[in-house]
């Protein structure tokens, strides 16, 4: 058996930035544009002088600041490879090439000088680069990691009791079904007593579901009906297996599904499973009958947060759950990024 590791292989955050997140190029717009504001409201004593020292100074930060965006993005796989200090110069050298390169370009006063725009740059560079460096801090590697953990521990104690229920339902009228029960039970458990930290492939996952579906169907039998939809075709069902996801993505939406759509229904109900890729983004969705929509959101508010949360900490903003429930069907839909093996 596997030993728990203790500390992850390499460090959780990089020394600069992920660049190409969504999340980290909104929080660079957001905090140097704030940066340029106060230095309006600084530098500007008379009310009737602001709105045109705002327009003067979004003149010369937006063209450097987008330019300066699309090289960092370009570069980042480079920056994150490379240490600390090596790095910080890299993003800043960086933003010296976009101030020259647009510097013809950019709306100017009498009295702006190239040295004085760069040495604001290079602050605002700075100012952002301790705002992350404070971030990372604050959600250090160990934080994130227990965090993680205790996130997929929620999930463990609902799915064990709701297999042992359904064992314990034909223990006595099928032996034989109870133990390959029981057998598949374990096998689920030794995948959960992996390292969960990082990103599994979605074949993974969609196995772990087909397993998990099995021991539910010990208790409902042929009421339970699932329905896969993987990709538009098969090749891109095998491509989409590849991708890279959260572990314990889908069951605990899987398990929602089956308690809130099929348990309470007197006949057969179907869950439905869909599965694609539009563009960079993978999109999941679980739709079940809804037979009690307020108590089906309130059943399913911990699971959908909790999903939620763990999403934020693998993808930031990048990543997205929506649920809905109307015309007597409750859906789920994750969007994530589009992420497979190397």
């Amino acid at each position: 058996m596997e030993s728990i590791k203790q500390k992850p292989d390499q460090p959780v955050l990089p020394a600069l930035p992920d660049f190409r997140n969504l999340g980290v190029m909104l929080r660079v717009l957001v905090v140097v544009n704030l940066l340029a504001v106060l230095t309006v409201l600084v530098r500007v004593d008379d009310p009737g002088l602001i709105a045109p020292a705002l327009v003067l100074m979004a003149g010369r930060v937006e063209l450097p600041l987008f330019v300066s965006l699309l090289l960092l993005y370009a570069l980042s796989p480079r920056l994150q490879s490379m240490r600390s200090l090596p790095a910080t110069a890299a993003a800043c050298g960086i933003v010296v090439v976009a101030v020259f390169g647009t510097w013809p370009f950019l709306l100017r006063s009498e009295n702006g000088s190239l040295l004085r725009w760069l040495a604001w740059a290079l602050g605002a560079a700075g100012v952002c680069l301790m705002y992350f460096d404070y971030r990372s801090r604050r959600y250090s590697p160990a934080l994130t990691e227990a965090r993680l953990l205790a996130l997929t521990a929620r999930i463990r104690p609902h799915f064990l009791f709701n297999t042992l229920n359904g064992v314990l339902g034909v223990i006595r009228s099928d032996p034989r079904r109870a133990e390959r029960g029981l057998e598949e039970l374990a096998d689920l458990f030794r995948v959960f007593m992996r390292d969960n930290r990082e990103l599994v492939p979605l074949g993974d996952e969609i196995a772990l579901c087909e397993r998990y579906l099995e021991l539910e169907k010990l208790r409902l039998g042929e009421r339970l009906q699932v329905r896969w939809e993987v990709g538009p075709a098969p090749a891109d069902g095998g491509a989409l297996c590849k991708a890279l996801v959260p572990p314990l993505l889908l069951q605990p939406l899987l398990e929602n599904a089956v308690y809130h759509g099929v348990e309470p229904a007197l006949e057969a109900g179907e869950v439905v499973v869909r599965i694609g890729r539009r563009g960079g983004e993978l999109w999941l969705e679980v739709e079940n009958e809804s037979h009690n929509p307020s108590a089906h959101r309130a059943g399913n508010h911990m699971a959908v947060d909790n999903i939620r949360e763990r999403l934020m900490l693998f993808y930031d903003l990048e990543a997205s759950l929506e649920s809905d429930g109307s015309n007597g069907r409750y859906r789920v839909r994750v969007r994530l990024p589009f992420r497979k093996e190397a």
